[in-house]
């Protein structure tokens, strides 16, 4: 089932054709697609050592090929200033007869996604994940801000969506409590100054290997924003004694920890009531997310 109105398909086979006639040197090499609770991408395992991703949303071919370029830009730049693995960028590829759109390259990272290996109740997993928000927020900026897209500006700027998930998830969640909670979120202060984030540390884009963090992935979303950003993976993968650990170890303050509350909230309101049907584990985790946020709340 399609997660997207505008959602483009890709094949193996179609995937076997794209690498012989661009990249013939791989030619040769197994195709294997991943089952992923990814949203955005299409991923396909190329022999042992690399990983093809196709975008999942229709656009003009210059437009996804800028994005992948800029993630490239972004993984690049994310790997050399953390201390845990991430893919290394290899090709792009272009459109072809059974894929309309441009794709990349990059290398395959061993390990298995937070949603299928759980570190909830890992307090090492969440002191890896502690750091590794340090290491990001420790790179410099160079002038560049929030570019007013998404989540980590301002938090008001959401309530049309906010909207549109509380309508779409009268069946599905208490909506009277989650519309007061959103009420108080929407109320905080603004942030104060802004760093660089990751932007979507979801189960589905860490990797784990006993109970530690393995590897980070989807990096194309590192920019300018609410420091409070990064604090979503608290409610969306740490139960609560790591939890604790993770804020302690960042030393949040009352302020910035409500912020990345807020940010949580928005993001799993989307997704329980979007990927109910076409992507269960994804609506899932945004139940659970949100089911923490209410225990914190209690």
């Amino acid at each position: 089932m399609a997660m997207h109105a505008n959602e483009v398909t890709v094949s193996t086979t179609a995937v076997e054709r794209l690498v012989a006639a661009q990249f013939p040197d791989w030619s040769g090499l197994d195709v294997q697609r991943i089952d992923s609770e990814g949203t955005r991408s299409a991923i396909f395992r190329l022999g042992t050592e690399l990983a093809a991703r196709f975008p999942l949303m229709r656009d003009e071919p210059d437009d996804v090929r800028a994005a992948l370029e800029a993630e490239v830009r972004a993984t690049r730049e994310i790997g050399d200033h953390v201390s845990f693995p991430t893919p290394r960028p290899v090709a792009l590829g272009e459109p072809g007869e059974d894929y309309p759109l441009p794709w990349a390259v990059q290398t395959w990272l061993p390990g298995v996604t937070a949603t299928r290996d759980d570190p909830s109740d890992s307090v090492g997993f969440a002191e890896d994940l502690a750091q590794l928000i340090g290491e990001l927020r420790a790179i410099d900026r160079r002038g560049r801000v929030f570019t007013g897209i998404g989540r980590g500006g301002p938090i008001p700027d959401h309530d049309d969506w906010m909207g549109t998930c509380f309508d779409e998830s009268a069946e599905l969640l208490d909506v009277p409590t989650l519309r007061a909670m959103w009420s108080r979120f929407r109320e905080l202060p603004a942030h104060a100054g802004e760093v660089m984030c990751h932007g979507d540390l979801t189960p589905a884009n860490v990797l784990v290997s006993d109970g530690r963090l393995a590897g980070v992935l989807d990096s194309g979303g590192l920019g300018a924003a609410d420091p409070s950003l990064d604090l979503i993976p608290a409610w969306n993968l740490l139960d609560d004694a790591p939890r604790e650990r993770f804020r302690s170890l960042l030393g949040c303050g009352d302020l910035e920890w409500e912020r990345g509350r807020a940010w949580a909230f928005q993001q799993s309101m989307g997704l329980v009531w979007y990927y109910v049907e076409s992507n269960p584990a994804m609506s899932r985790m945004g139940r659970r997310t949100l089911e923490r946020l209410v225990r914190a709340d209690a």
